[in-house]
């Protein structure tokens, strides 16, 4: 068989028009359509079709080409820039406008609040085409590095030894400005001195701002590069990242709302991802569900107090592992009497409150009782008796267990994987996120939400295709303020 050879110097001729230089269901289509329908005034991005002065790159333009770049895992400005000298997709989404990556660049810093509500809008979007039932929302995080380095973590000894020297080396370089500047004589380059001295004194100013982030916070250690990052220990080892929370209703496995936050677990993010995500979809969910990380029932008793079904097992419930015969639901709780019960019919009286945690500690009445029960050493070992530790939130913490355990429950959870998961790959494999790129949670947050944003577009074109997209968003129904 012959083979088919190409030839760089044929003579060819582009379409005349940059509007067929990509078929009509090119996922592009869909992203245009998608910025289109966005409510700009509610982003706070100014659009002025009558603007007069400087001429300047559409804003309508630019988002864009920053959403599209990110679904197409392109984040570097640079990078985008190459694009859309060289990438047929991105030639037709910016009508041939070729910004350069300062540009770029500085419209993706200059909009990081109105990035961070591009994902609302969109949620709310989906929620009026009936992607987002929002019924049953579920819960999860990962962690995500970000653009700073572990070792630049330090604890508050360390940057008020590092100011110190600091100051010494300011002083140093100030005597030595004075000594040139009164002999007038060439000890050295005056230029360099004074680009010392302003390396210096802004590694001072950045210092002064991390031992001030001490003062308002609890933390006991700050990164240098980015003070709103923390180290968190993944599978990969520990990296200074985000813990990036993702809410996702179960219809079709959109996102609903996303949050980078600094806390290491996920231990207390429960209540508030699911508050967000209810303001995002104005409406209250009637299941709310996520993993073991979540289980801090004072965090689930918010959620719980709402009317909403919580779906969250124990960490026993997770690892599955059996209780033991003589398990704290073995005995029973009188609460006229306040007291326990044992299975043998002896009672534990309360003896005292721990003030910091709340909980209550009940205890045996006579110790004699436990040294001569026959179970002595395998209920207890203690040589007072036997102990019990109640909860402030006892009775929450024995309902949402005992609602994990129900069939239609662990009907829900199972789906949990399937949609919870789901997002985290997409973003981290198809979308190419080992980092970020921007520094800081405004930042951070920013990007978070195009990355989102990226996987639901994703999603509505798998699910309504390409033209099916076009034409929902080219309907008549106006983006909801955010």
């Amino acid at each position: 068989m012959a083979y088919r050879y190409g030839d760089r110097k044929q003579m060819t001729l582009f379409p005349q028009s940059i509007e067929r230089y990509v078929s009509e269901d090119s996922p592009v289509r869909a992203y245009d359509a998608f910025v289109e329908a966005l409510n700009f005034p509610d982003l706070k991005i100014s659009i002025n079709p009558h603007k007069v002065g400087n001429t300047q790159y559409d804003p309508k333009a630019m988002l864009k080409l920053l959403v599209y770049s990110y679904s197409y895992g392109v984040k570097s400005s640079r990078k985008i820039e190459r694009e859309v000298h060289n990438n047929l997709t991105f030639i037709w989404l910016m009508g041939g406008l070729k910004p350069d990556h300062k540009t770029i660049a500085e419209f993706r810093r200059k909009n990081k609040k109105a990035l961070t509500k591009v994902l609302k809008q969109c949620a709310r979007m989906c929620l009026k085409l009936d992607l987002i039932a929002g019924n049953v929302l579920f819960v999860d995080g990962t962690k995500i590095r970000a653009n700073a380095a572990r070792s630049k973590t330090h604890e508050k000894a360390y940057y008020e030894q590092e100011l110190t020297e600091i100051d010494k080396r300011i002083e140093k370089l100030l005597e030595e400005c004075e000594t040139i500047d009164h002999e007038e004589q060439h000890f050295g380059s005056f230029v360099t001195i004074n680009a010392e001295l302003t390396k210096a004194e802004n590694l001072r100013s950045t210092i002064q701002g991390v031992l001030e982030e001490f003062k308002e916070t609890e933390r006991k250690q700050i990164n240098q590069t980015d003070p709103d990052c923390a180290v968190m220990h993944s599978v990969h080892g520990a990296h200074a990242s985000y813990n990036v929370q993702n809410v996702i209703d179960d219809k079709n496995g959109l996102i609903v709302h996303t949050e980078a936050v600094s806390d290491t677990s996920d231990y207390n993010q429960f209540s508030r991802q699911i508050g967000q995500a209810q303001k995002v979809l104005e409406m209250r969910c009637d299941v709310a569900c996520g993993d073991a990380g979540y289980a801090d029932t004072e965090d689930l008793e918010k959620v719980d107090s709402q009317g909403i079904r919580v779906i969250v097992p124990s960490q026993r419930q997770a690892l599955h592992e059996g209780e033991p015969p003589f398990r704290k639901s073995a005995f029973t709780y009188d609460r006229e009497k306040d007291c326990y019960y044992c299975p043998q019919g002896h009672t534990l009286k309360p003896i005292g409150i721990d003030k910091r945690s709340g909980k209550k500690h009940y205890l045996i009445g006579h110790k004699e009782l436990c040294h001569r029960c026959e179970h002595y050493g395998e209920c207890t070992k203690a040589k007072r008796g036997r102990k019990i530790i109640r909860l402030p939130n006892e009775e929450v913490k024995e309902k949402c267990e005992a609602q994990y355990e129900e069939p239609e429950s662990q009907e829900i959870y199972q789906r949990r994987k399937s949609r919870a998961e789901h997002p985290f790959g997409h973003i981290k494999r198809n979308l190419k996120t080992d980092g970020f790129l921007l520094r800081g949670q405004s930042g951070v947050q920013a990007e978070t939400s195009l990355l989102a944003t990226c996987f639901n577009v994703a999603r509505m074109i798998t699910i309504l295709g390409v033209q099916g997209v076009i034409e929902k968003l080219t309907a008549p129904i106006a983006a909801p303020a955010v």
